[in-house]
């Protein structure tokens, strides 16, 4: 697996995003760089498998009041192979690189799933429910 950013201008036409879902996270960032900004390293990056996208991690814009928000995304086809594992690392691993004294958060939504797994392993504790605009009401996740 490689860790790649997400450049603000992609080449939608490369081989490298010939799957629907490389194609929707595209769009996505293509109206959520231009809104939030592409502040190096608090960007979106690609997890890249054998010459395909295999999912994405990001953080949702730059620390806000000493918070930074990561989020995860795996790729149909690509589940059960750690590469939301793998991208939630290093993005702790980014994260505290720049600031050592950032506290990193992450939402899901309710309940046990492969996401929560993954954050707990990652040194995330469950902190209360929050509102969020994409989940609804959502887990609010703190890494210790």
């Amino acid at each position: 697996m490689e860790l790649r950013m997400l450049d603000e201008n992609e080449d939608k036409l490369d081989d490298l995003f010939a799957s629907a879902e490389a194609q929707q996270l595209l769009e996505i960032y293509d109206e959520y760089y231009p809104r939030m900004g592409f502040d190096s390293p608090w960007v979106a990056y690609l997890v890249i498998m054998d010459g395909e996208v295999a999912g994405t991690g990001s953080f949702t814009g730059a620390p806000q009041d000493g918070v930074v928000e990561v989020a995860f995304w795996t790729f149909n086809g690509f589940e059960g192979q750690g590469v939301a594992s793998f991208v939630c690392a290093h993005l702790v691993d980014i994260a505290l690189a720049e600031d050592p004294s950032v506290v990193i958060t992450a939402k899901t939504a309710p309940g046990t799933n492969a996401s929560t797994r993954i954050l707990e392993k990652n040194g995330f504790v469950y902190r209360q429910p929050v509102p969020d605009d994409e989940i609804g009401e959502a887990w609010l996740w703190v890494r210790r």
